[in-house]
């Protein structure tokens, strides 16, 4: 028998190391040839290994969430035959996942005795035993019956103490006087009693925070902990905005999608960006450069079963409000099934959060570093707003909207959120060129 290593493939052109993020087998289990083996992350986009070889797997290299570097061992097979190989598996640049991967040259080596080291466990989460937390308590479940004698059974009863609280030191666990003693003795607290069906819940979870949501954790540390934010917040009349959308969605064509408020904020944002180009622009603080783009990319904040993804429609100033839906559609779909290309969920200029539905009254979106804008979208509820002579129903929806104060001043800031409102108050400026 012999002996084949599977080492981390190149996942992308200056990629030095990915995050394993699922085991598909672990040791003991057979393998053949495609089947896939593990899945690792870099730049939020997943790529899936495949093996090259059927045999038995030996040995996993690292466990679902260690970073694994570029052509380090990352798991070894035993194959049949008297001589073993070692292979790194070639992934295509694009990692529009999942990917299909395919094996370099092998080249071999001399054959290994199967002897594989401990394998580490492949779960993401560990549950810590009740009676491993702070002082040992003994956390039965609600319907165990400690073991006990009659007469140490009636003390507790008499003290108001639940044996299931009390560690035992007897043989097999058996409370004894000394220990219902000791347990008093620290200050316990008699139990109350509860209605049938409610019982105290001692356990606790520690999940290892891997993939997509650890991706997420390390933005969120950096946009925080680098960018002094600065949010504003305004009030939108969309009533007409509503109208006009509803007017365009009952007569577009088969071929069109259906507008949400999304396409009309991004071509608002794009008008609003001509006037004011400083905020479409990105922050190198160690270097101490703002670039400033011309092309306006909007990345889109998406929830997708994974976490929080950020798809990007490009060049949004040289779309119409029709290609603008259609794009927008096309990547969110392609975002929560998995299948959004790397270069589709990065180089954004700006970026909008919004929540749908879920909106809020109010949010305090965190900028997608290294940009210096965000504009937050909150959902439109109807209120009462005085004309100068009557309370009339509106549609109003709020904008929260947070800026690198490094960079966008308060006054700026608050012109750029006014000059979206003023478009989006007044629909017909959207579609008003020059």
């Amino acid at each position: 028998m012999g002996e084949f290593v599977i080492k981390m493939p190149d996942v992308g052109e200056g990629v030095a190391e990915a995050e394993l993020v699922e085991w598909h087998v672990k040791p003991g289990d057979p393998v053949r040839e495609d089947m896939i083996l593990a899945a690792v992350m870099t730049d939020k986009a997943t790529v899936e290994i495949p093996s090259p070889v059927e045999g038995v797997v030996l040995w996993l290299g690292a466990d679902v969430g260690d970073t694994v570097a570029v052509k380090a061992p990352l798991l070894r097979i035993q194959v049949a035959g008297d001589r073993g190989s070692e292979a790194d598996v070639a992934s295509s640049a694009t990692s529009e996942p999942p990917a299909k991967v395919e094996l370099a040259k092998e080249k071999p080596v001399e054959a290994k005795p199967a002897a594989p080291p401990p394998a580490r466990p492949a779960t993401e989460t560990k549950v810590i035993q009740p009676e491993k937390i702070a002082e040992r308590l003994a956390a039965r479940e609600p319907a165990e019956r400690p073991l006990a004698s009659p007469a140490v059974r009636l003390r507790a009863q008499e003290a108001g103490v639940d044996l299931r609280q009390v560690i035992g030191k007897g043989p097999a666990g058996r409370i004894t006087h000394e220990d219902l003693d000791q347990f008093i003795a620290r200050g316990a607290q008699p139990v109350a009693v509860v209605a049938p069906g409610l019982a105290r819940k001692t356990d606790i979870e520690e999940i290892k925070v891997t993939g997509l949501r650890r991706r997420i954790a390390e933005k969120m540390r950096l946009a925080s902990s680098r960018i002094p934010h600065i949010t504003y917040v305004e009030e939108v009349d969309v009533t007409d905005l509503e109208d006009l959308r509803g007017t365009m969605n009952a007569g577009r064509k088969p071929d069109q999608p259906k507008l949400t408020i999304l396409p009309f904020l991004m071509r608002a944002l794009v008008k609003t960006i001509g006037e004011q180009p400083g905020v479409n622009a990105t922050f190198d603080d160690d270097a101490g450069v703002v670039t400033r783009y011309g092309a306006v990319h909007i990345g889109i904040a998406t929830q997708t079963p994974s976490g929080l993804t950020v798809p990007v429609v490009r060049h949004a100033e040289a779309r119409s409000i029709w290609d603008v839906a259609a794009e927008l559609a096309r990547l969110a779909e392609a975002a929560r099934n998995g299948t959004a290309a790397r270069e589709e969920l990065s180089g954004s200029t700006i970026t909008i959060s919004s929540l749908g539905a879920l909106g809020g009254i109010v949010t305090t979106p965190i900028i997608n570093h290294p940009e210096v804008a965000i504009v937050g979208v909150n959902k439109i509820m109807t209120r009462p707003v005085w004309d100068g002579t009557q309370f009339i129903p509106r549609k109003i929806m709020n904008l929260s909207s947070s800026f690198d104060h490094r960079i966008v001043d308060g006054w700026d800031a608050a012109v750029f959120v006014q000059r979206i409102k003023a478009l989006l108050e007044t629909p017909a400026l959207i579609f008003i060129e020059g």
